[in-house]
C-alpha cells in the first residue's frame, strides 16, 4: 500500500523533530567534553586523610578510595595487633568515606548536565537507554535479581 503525501509529510516532520534532538544531544555532550578532562583532574589530585579514634593510625587514600598511605603513631607498636588492625581498619574506611563524598562532590555538576539532556528512548520509545550504559546500576532489567 502506498504511503500517501499527507502520512509521508509527516514522517519527514517526525524524522526532522528526532534530528534536531539527537543534533541537541550530541551539542551537549560535546559541551560536556572540556569538563570531563577538568574533572579526571581533580579526581587524580584528591586525598583524603582520616586517623582512628585511638590516633594510633592515619590512612590516606585516593578518590577511588585506594590507600596510599598509612602512617602509625609512635605507639602503635605497644598494643596488640588485633587492635592495629581495627584501628587501620577504621581509619580506612573513614578515608574511604570521606574519598567517597569528595568524589561526588566533584562530579556533581556534571552529573546534573548530563540529566538534563533527554535520552535515547526520551526521543524513540523502545530505544536503548544511553543513561543505562554509562550507570548501569541507574536501571537494572525488570526480572532481573542482581547478585550481591
Amino acid at each position: 500500500m502506498p504511503v500517501d503525501r499527507w502520512e509521508r509529510d509527516g514522517l519527514r516532520s517526525a524524522n526532522s523533530g528526532i534530528r534536531n534532538q539527537v543534533d541537541h544531544i550530541l551539542d551537549a555532550l560535546a559541551e560536556q567534553r572540556p569538563h570531563v578532562a577538568e574533572l579526571r583532574d581533580k579526581l587524580s589530585a584528591v586525598r583524603c586523610t582520616a586517623e582512628s579514634a585511638d590516633k594510633l593510625v592515619e590512612v590516606t587514600v585516593d578518590a577511588a578510595g585506594v590507600i596510599v598511605d598509612v602512617r602509625f603513631a609512635p605507639t602503635a607498636l605497644r598494643g596488640t595487633p588485633e587492635q592495629l588492625g581495627r584501628s587501620v581498619t577504621e581509619a580506612g574506611r573513614q578515608a574511604a568515606r570521606l574519598a567517597r563524598e569528595r568524589h561526588a562532590a566533584i562530579i556533581a555538576p556534571l552529573v546534573a548536565e548530563a540529566d538534563a539532556i533527554p535520552d535515547l528512548p526520551d526521543l524513540v520509545p523502545g530505544a536503548p537507554s544511553l543513561r543505562a550504559v554509562w550507570d548501569p546500576a541507574r536501571e537494572e532489567p525488570k526480572g532481573s535479581n542482581p547478585e550481591p
